[in-house]
C-alpha cells in the first residue's frame, strides 16, 4: 500500500482564546453566554455523572445533548445559571466548548516490514486477524467495496456501522474508506484480475472493521461527534471483540490532557483493553512560531497512554534504508504538557488504498484517482474506481493499527501497553540525522524545509511489523509517553510517567519505579526497556540529539518561549483546510 492524513485543524466559531479559573472546575475557551442564550458545552466529570448531576443542568433550562455510558463526560446545551452552577459543582473537573476536529490527510507495508510477517502468516496458512475488531472512526466507509469482503468471497467485514452526524454511513468524503483499507482491506479486485502488476492489501486483512462515523462530508465534526464513537466502541468492545481504534482526525491542543474531554475518551478506551492509534497531525512545517514545526501534535495525538504516529517517506521504492520523514509530520513535544510525541512513524505519503466513489476527494482531485493501467498490464488508461492517492499521518496511522491488530492476533491476552511497548522498542532508527526537501507552493514558489530526526519528530523510530512480531516480551506496567523538561542549562531531560502528576511530580517518586515499563537504568534485566533502548543511546539531553540550538530558540527566544510555555502554542485559531488538502493530495516527492 502506499500512503496520508489530513490533521486536525480546528475551526472555532463561538469560542474566545481564553483560560480561566472557577471555582474547583477548569473552564477553558467558553464564550459565556448572556441571558437569554446558551453555549454548547462538554463537560467532565471526576467520575460518571449521575442522574442528579444532569437534574442539576436541566433544572436551570438547560438542555442534555448527549450522555456517554463509558465515557465521565456529558455534552450540554447550558443557560447562563447553568454554566455557573456546573462551575461550582465540586463534581466537574472542567468544561470545554465542543471544538471541531478534522480528518488528518505498496511500498509503505514494505518499509514497515509487514511483508515479510504477511510472508510467515501465508507460509504457515494463518489467517490475518480474523476475529480482531479494528475501529474506524473517521468520515464512514464505503462497505460496498469489494475489498472489505472476505478474501476472494462476498463476506462483509464491515459488521458494524452507525453515524453520529446524522445521515447514513456511508463515506462522503472519501477519507475513513482510504483508512480502513489500509489497516484491513484485502485485495479481491486485483486478486480477481489476470496481468496484475501491483496489488492494494490492507495489514490486518481477515480483521473485522467497524464503522464509526463521526466526519461529515467536508470531513469535519466536533469533540462530542468523536467522544460519541469512542464511547460507542467501548460499549461494543465484546460484541465485536473490539480490541483497536484508529483516529485519523485531531485538532489543536487547547488545554492539558488531563482536562481535555477527548483525551479523556481515548484514556477510558485504552484502560478498557483498546489499543488507540492517533495521527500526530500535518503541521510540520508550521513555523508561525519560530518552532521550526515544534510543538504542533494534535489533540488526542498529545494524551501519554496513546500511540501517536507520524509519517515517513518511503520514497516510492522497496528500499527501506532511504526513507525519510516527511517534512508536514507534526512535531512534538505536546503544547502545555510537553509529553514526548510522537511514540512512532509509519510510512504515510503518497499511499494507494481504497476509494469511495462519488465521495468529495476523488471528485475534487481525479488526479489522485490510480489509472487502471498501473495495477493491469495492458488495461485501460481510464481511472479505476476502486483506488485512491492520499498522504499524509491519516495514512501512517492505520498501518499501525493494522499491526496492532496482528500482534493481538498472536497473543490475544496482549495489553494496549504492552503491544505500545513492544513496537517502539522494535522500532527501525536508520533515518539520517537531517535532511531537506523542497515542496512547491500553490503560488508556483518553492520553500526548502530541514528536518532534524530527533525525538521529537521520529519519536522511537519507524514500526517494523516483523521484529515487533518476533518480540514476544510481555513487560508490565504502564507506556505511557513521558515528559521532556527544558532545564535551566538549556539541555532537556525526559520525565517518566506523567500521567502519574497528581501525587508525584512528573511521576518521578519512587513508588512508581516498578509500575512503569520505561526505566532510567539500562544495565541488567531492565535493559531492553530502558529510555536509551526506546528512543537511541543518546537521549541524556544533549543539544545534539534535539536537533539544532536555534530550534530551542538559544537565537530565537520566541521559539523558546512557545514551545515550552505553559499555554498553547498558537495564539489565535487559523483555520488551515487548504493547507490540509494540499498535504493530502500532493503529498511530498
Amino acid at each position: 500500500m502506499r500512503n496520508n492524513k489530513l490533521t486536525g485543524t480546528t475551526i472555532f466559531s463561538i469560542l474566545l482564546l481564553c483560560g480561566l479559573q472557577a471555582f474547583g472546575a477548569t473552564v477553558t475557551g467558553i464564550q459565556r453566554p448572556k441571558d437569554g442564550e446558551t453555549v454548547e458545552v462538554l463537560v467532565q466529570y471526576a467520575s460518571q455523572p449521575t442522574r442528579e448531576e444532569y437534574q442539576r443542568v436541566t433544572d436551570r433550562n438547560g438542555r442534555i445533548l448527549h450522555v456517554f455510558q463509558q465515557v465521565p463526560v456529558a455534552h450540554y446545551d447550558v443557560t447562563p445559571e447553568a454554566l455557573a452552577d456546573l462551575e461550582a459543582n465540586p463534581a466537574v473537573v472542567s468544561i470545554n466548548p465542543n471544538r471541531t476536529v478534522k480528518a488528518s490527510d505498496a511500498f509503505a507495508t514494505m518499509s514497515a516490514d509487514y511483508n515479510a510477517l504477511a510472508n510467515y502468516f501465508n507460509g504457515t496458512g494463518r489467517t490475518m486477524g480474523t476475529g480482531i475488531g479494528i475501529a474506524i472512526i473517521d468520515s464512514g466507509i464505503d462497505a460496498s467495496h469489494p475489498d472489505f469482503n472476505r478474501y476472494l468471497t462476498s463476506t462483509n467485514r464491515v459488521v458494524y456501522s452507525q453515524s453520529f452526524v446524522g445521515g447514513d454511513t456511508n463515506d462522503e468524503y472519501g477519507h475513513g474508506t482510504h483508512v480502513a483499507g489500509i489497516a484491513a482491506g484485502a485485495d479481491n479486485v486485483t486478486a480477481a484480475s489476470a496481468n496484475v502488476t501491483m496489488s492494494f492489501y490492507g495489514v490486518a486483512i481477515d480483521a473485522n472493521i467497524i464503522n464509526l462515523k463521526v466526519l461529515n462530508a467536508s470531513g469535519s465534526g466536533t469533540d462530542a461527534n468523536v467522544i460519541a464513537g469512542i464511547d460507542a466502541a467501548i460499549a461494543l468492545k465484546n460484541t465485536y471483540n473490539i480490541r483497536v481504534i484508529n483516529l485519523s482526525l485531531g485538532r489543536t491542543v487547547r488545554t492539558s490532557y488531563r482536562l481535555d474531554p477527548l483525551c479523556q475518551a481515548v484514556e477510558a478506551a485504552w484502560k478498557a483493553g483498546i489499543v488507540v492509534v492517533v495521527a500526530a497531525g500535518n503541521d510540520g512545517r508550521d513555523n508561525s512560531q519560530n518552532t521550526n514545526g515544534y510543538g504542533t501534535i494534535n489533540a488526542p495525538g498529545n494524551d501519554p497512554y496513546v500511540i501517536t504516529v507520524g509519517a515517513s517517506n518511503d520514497m516510492g521504492d522497496y528500499d527501506r534504508s532511504d526513507d525519510v520523514m516527511t517534512t508536514y509530520s507534526s512535531k512534538g513535544p505536546t503544547a502545555i504538557d510537553h509529553i514526548v510525541k510522537p511514540d512512532l512513524v509509519a510510512p504515510g505519503n503518497r499511499v494507494v488504498s481504497y476509494q469511495s466513489p462519488g465521495a468529495y476527494l476523488p471528485t475534487q482531485y481525479p488526479g489522485n484517482q490510480v489509472p487502471v493501467d498501473s495495477y493491469i498490464s495492458g488495461g485501460s488508461s481510464a481511472y479505476s474506481p476502486y483506488y485512491l492517492t492520499l498522504s499524509g499521518t491519516s495514512m501512517a496511522t492505520p498501518l499501525v493499527a493494522g499491526v496492532a491488530a496482528m500482534l493481538i492476533d498472536q497473543n490475544p491476552a496482549v495489553t494496549p501497553d504492552q503491544i505500545k511497548a513492544r513496537l517502539m522498542q522494535t522500532a527501525w532508527r536508520g533515518f539520517p540525522a537531517t535532511m531537506t526537501a523542497t515542496v512547491t507552493n500553490s503560488n508556483g514558489t518553492t520553500t526548502t524545509y530541514t528536518t532534524h530526526n530527533d525525538i521529537f519528530t521520529i519519536g522511537a523510530g519507524q514500526i517494523d511489523a516483523w521484529a515487533a512480531y518476533n518480540n514476544t516480551a510481555v513487560p508490565a506496567g504502564t507506556a505511557a509517553s513521558p515528559a521532556a523538561m527544558l532545564e535551566f542549562n538549556g539541555t532537556v531531560q525526559l520525565q517518566l510517567n506523567p500521567t502519574y502528576a497528581s501525587t508525584a511530580i512528573w511521576g518521578t517518586g519512587s513508588a512508581y519505579a516498578t509500575t512503569a515499563i520505561w526505566g532510567t537504568n539500562v544495565s541488567g534485566t531492565t535493559a531492553i526497556w530502558g529510555t536509551t533502548a526506546i528512543w537511541g543511546t543518546n537521549v541524556s539531553g544533549t543539544t545534539a540529539i534535539w536537533g539544532t540550538t536555534a530550534i530551542w530558540g538559544t537565537t530565537t527566544p520566541a521559539g523558546t518561549s512557545a514551545v515550552w510555555g505553559s499555554t498553547a502554542i498558537w495564539g489565535t485559531e487559523t483555520p488551515q483546510a487548504e493547507a490540509e488538502i494540499a498535504v493530502a493530495i500532493t503529498g511530498e516527492n
